[in-house]
C-alpha cells in the first residue's frame, strides 16, 4: 500500500512539474508576443532605435521552437540595414549564425549586406560580366534575324513593287490585297497567328522559321509600297527612251529605271531596317531566345535593372551600326548624281 502511494506522490509530482514548464512557457511565449507587438508599434510610430532595443530583450532559448529568436535578431538587422548600420546588421544575422549555421536568411541577408558596401561601380562591372554572356548569345540570333530579313524582304518588295504596277489586273489586286492586310495589323498579331493560330490547321513551324516567316511577309509588304513609289518617281520619259533604243519592258525596267531609284529608296529603306532591329524584340513572344528575352529572362531572374540597361545599349550599338551603313550606302548610290 505504501509503494502505490508512494508511486502515486511521484506521478503527481511529475504531472504538477510539467503544467509549471507549460505555464512557464505559454508565459514566456506570451511575453515575447507582447515584445513583437511593442516593436511593431514602435516601427509604425517610425522609431526603429525603440523597436530595435525591445527587439534585444528576446533571449535564445533552447528547444525555442516558436522560432522568436531568429525572428527577432532577423528583425533587428533589417532595422539597422534601414538605418544604414551595416556593422550592427551583421552582427544581429551573424548572432542567428552562431547558433543555427545553416540559417539561409542569415546567409542571404550577409550576402545583401556585403553587396550594398561594394562600390556602385564594382557592382556594376560584376553585373554586366554576369550578364554580358548570354546577353551576347541572344544578340546574336537577333542579328541573325535581321540579316536573314534584309536578304529576303527586299527581293518580295520587288516582286510586290513590280506587281502592284503591272497593268495585269488579277496580279495588281492580289499584290494590294497582300499590303493592304500586312500593313493594316500589328506585326505581333501575324507573328501569333503564324505561331500559335497555324497549328490549329495542321500547319506548325519552328520558332526560328515563324519569326522568319512573319517578319519578311510584314517587311516585303513595307518595302513594296516604298520601292513601287521609287520607280514611279521616275520619270515617264526614261521608259519611253529605253523602249525607242529597242529594250524590253524588263530590260528598261533592270537596266534604267530600277538603278536611279538607290539613291531616293536608301533613306526609307535604312529606317525600315533600323525599325527591323527593334521589331525583332517582338519574337520574343514566340519562344525566341533573342537579346530582348534573354534580357527579360535575367531580369525576371535577378530582379536587375542591369540586364535591361545592356540589352538597351545593345540594341543602340546595332541601330548605330547600321544608321552609319546606310549613310554610306546612300552616298555610294548617289555618286553620279552628285557629279
Amino acid at each position: 500500500m505504501k509503494f502505490f502511494t508512494g508511486r502515486v506522490v511521484k506521478r503527481s509530482i511529475l504531472l504538477f512539474s510539467c503544467l509549471l514548464l507549460l505555464v512557464a512557457s505559454v508565459s514566456f511565449a506570451k511575453d515575447y508576443d507582447q515584445l513583437f507587438t511593442d516593436a511593431n508599434d514602435a516601427m509604425a510610430q517610425g522609431d526603429l532605435p525603440a523597436a530595435i532595443a525591445l527587439l534585444k530583450k528576446v533571449e535564445f532559448e533552447k528547444g525555442d521552437e516558436s522560432g522568436a529568436f531568429v525572428r527577432s535578431r532577423m528583425q533587428i538587422a533589417r532595422l539597422q540595414f534601414a538605418l544604414k548600420d551595416m556593422e550592427q546588421a551583421s552582427s544581429a544575422a551573424k548572432e542567428v549564425l552562431a547558433v543555427y549555421p545553416d540559417n539561409s536568411e542569415a546567409l542571404n541577408f550577409l550576402a545583401s549586406v556585403k553587396q550594398e558596401q561594394t562600390p556602385r561601380y564594382k557592382v556594376f562591372i560584376e553585373d554586366c560580366l554576369r550578364f554580358l554572356p548570354q546577353l551576347l548569345k541572344g544578340a546574336v540570333m537577333t542579328i541573325t534575324l535581321v540579316v536573314c530579313i534584309i536578304l529576303i524582304s527586299p527581293v518580295g518588295g520587288l516582286l510586290i513593287a513590280l506587281g502592284r504596277i503591272s497593268t495585269f489586273k488579277p496580279v495588281s489586286g492580289l499584290c494590294w490585297f497582300f499590303i493592304w492586310l500586312f500593313r493594316g495589323t500589328p506585326l505581333l498579331l501575324q507573328l501569333f497567328f503564324i505561331y500559335y493560330g497555324l497549328p490549329s490547321m495542321g500547319i506548325t513551324f519552328k520558332p526560328f522559321t515563324a519569326a522568319i516567316l512573319g517578319l519578311g511577309l510584314n517587311y516585303s509588304a513595307y518595302l513594296g509600297e516604298i520601292i513601287r513609289g521609287g520607280i514611279q518617281s521616275i520619270e515617264h520619259g526614261q521608259m519611253e527612251a529605253a523602249k525607242a533604243i529597242g529594250m524590253s519592258y524588263w530590260q528598261a525596267m533592270r537596266r534604267v529605271i530600277i538603278p536611279q531609284t538607290y539613291k531616293r529608296l536608301m533613306p526609307p529603306i535604312g529606317n525600315e531596317f533600323i525599325a527591323l532591329i527593334k521589331d525583332t524584340a517582338l519574337v520574343s513572344t514566340i519562344a525566341m531566345v533573342e537579346l530582348m528575352r534573354s534580357a527579360d529572362q535575367m531580369f525576371n531572374a535577378y530582379f536587375n535593372v542591369t540586364a535591361l540597361i545592356l540589352a538597351a545599349l545593345i540594341y543602340l550599338l546595332f541601330t548605330t551600326i547600321f544608321t552609319f551603313v546606310f549613310e554610306k550606302i546612300e552616298v555610294r548610290a548617289g555618286i553620279y548624281e552628285n557629279r
